[in-house]
């Protein structure tokens, strides 16, 4: 059975586990800034819809991708007084804010909503540890497959992936040029590991050769 806890600003769904802000809602254009690397960091956000990144400028002027982000999730959330990263929509994106001294208040008097948070947390947490390990033990071919496996579960794609970043995105993300997975790409084509009916759509053709390729 479906179990909903509501306090004055947040929804929490048990199945799934999942947490909603309730915030004023802002519409945002393909490649627009939510907020930038050291700027106050007073609000949380949650994408209603469309798609998103996070990253750094390093001091050589290279970015480096930290996470891509797809409706309903939360980010934003720092330790710090400042944000680490920049936040940039991939195309039209609507978010939710929420102050976060607001929101603050409610986990000081919610347990349930400092679970979530906490819940929240832990999983980006584990998000960058994988993020890591891929940077520095994983292949280009194997950084390539698992990213593609990453974004079929977070959309819940079975097979046909509508992908939202660019393939220098993707350099950025994974570590890699954008020569190296446009190649890497060719090769999947090559080898009937997947199809790639237009630029922004891939077919997983063979994922468990894919899933075999990272495990």
């Amino acid at each position: 059975m479906l179990s909903v806890i509501q306090t004055p600003a947040v929804t929490i769904v048990r199945q799934p586990a999942t947490i909603v802000l309730d915030g004023q809602r802002q519409t945002y254009g393909p490649g627009e800034t939510i907020f930038d690397e050291g700027r106050p960091a007073d609000r949380i956000y949650q994408l209603i819809s469309g798609a998103l990144h996070t990253s750094r400028i390093l001091r050589d002027g290279r970015r480096q991708i930290e996470a891509f982000h797809f409706a309903g999730d939360v980010f934003g959330l720092e330790s710090g007084q400042t944000y680490r990263a920049a936040a940039q929509t991939l195309g039209p994106a609507q978010v939710r804010v929420m102050p976060r001294p607001a929101l603050e208040a409610l986990a000081s008097q919610s347990g349930d909503v400092a679970r979530r948070l906490l819940e929240l947390t832990t999983d980006s947490l584990r998000r960058c540890q994988d993020h890591v390990l891929m940077l520095g033990r994983r292949t280009a071919c194997e950084r390539v497959a698992a990213l593609l496996l990453d974004l079929a579960e977070r959309t819940g794609a079975e097979a046909l992936l509508d992908v939202p970043m660019t393939r220098q995105d993707m350099a950025d993300y994974l570590g890699l040029t954008i020569e190296t997975v446009s190649r890497t790409f060719t090769q999947f084509q090559h080898d009937g590991l997947i199809a790639l009916p237009t630029t922004r759509k891939v077919l997983l053709r063979d994922r468990a050769a894919l899933e075999a390729m990272v495990d």
